[in-house]
């Protein structure tokens, strides 16, 4: 099979998405969420493009008798009138039990409603990226990993989250890589300690600087969840593939 990378949401073609599987990646920290928030017994992940929308969004569920809860950050910063900020770690199992969680965040769900062409939509990060390589491995469409970016630039966190998944995959078959594969693949093969890695990232240090270094202590570790969430591209709504 092809497997290509794309650098952020803002490189996103639409078209070339088609018929294509895509692996959505905000490892720092929207798609590490929506893995814990599934696994902790979530019922489904909305992943909403503004805040507006999602009080909008809450109020419609509730009238139908649905519980919900809003998750998500703008800057890193949690919005106001929110439940939760975007740190997976507020989305313990007494929290989140069988509720919706409707989640807007900066560039994760940015990304993954710009992928709704793609044959299908898996989500990733480093927590869960083991199951999500072995999903793939029993599949024949060509494969992109979607890095989310930060603001629409290049993000080294989820540029070697890739670069991980890819390798996994490249173990026990090869596979025809992009010249971005090939490179994603070298930086994890060279740089297995991740945080090593990313340390001095834009990002990882945003977060630092707000006291967040358990949330990346967490998004850091390796496939210590074995979940693949899946986007239902009809409802917009993302819940666990079915074992």
């Amino acid at each position: 099979m092809n497997i290509d990378v794309i650098i952020s949401a803002d490189h996103i073609k639409e078209e070339y998405l088609e018929n294509k599987t895509v692996v959505v990646i905000d490892m720092l920290r929207a798609t590490s969420v929506i893995i814990t928030a599934l696994a902790n017994g979530a019922k489904e992940v909305i992943p909403m493009l503004t805040v507006e929308e999602s009080f909008k969004k809450k109020m419609e569920l509730s009238k139908l008798g649905i519980p919900s809860l809003l998750g998500g950050e703008r800057r890193a910063v949690k919005i106001e009138g929110f439940d939760f900020t975007n740190s997976p770690l507020e989305y313990t199992k007494e929290k989140i039990d069988q509720k919706v969680i409707i989640l807007s965040t900066t560039n994760g769900t940015r990304a993954i409603n710009l992928s709704l062409k793609a044959k299908k939509i898996l989500i990733g990060a480093m927590i869960n990226a083991n199951a999500v390589v072995e999903l793939l491995k029993n599949q024949e469409e060509d494969i992109v990993f979607i890095n989310s970016g930060t603001n629409g630039e290049f993000s080294m966190d989820d540029f070697i989250c890739s670069g991980y998944m890819i390798n996994l995959l490249c173990q026990s078959h090869e596979h025809n890589l992009s010249d971005i594969a090939k490179t994603a693949r070298y930086i994890y093969a060279n740089n297995s300690d991740v945080v090593q890695y990313i340390k001095n990232a834009r990002h990882y240090n945003v977060l630092k600087a707000l006291n967040l270094e358990e949330d990346l202590k967490y998004c850091c570790k390796k496939s210590i969840v074995d979940i693949v969430p899946i986007v239902n591209k009809s409802s917009k709504t993302i819940s666990i593939i079915s074992k």
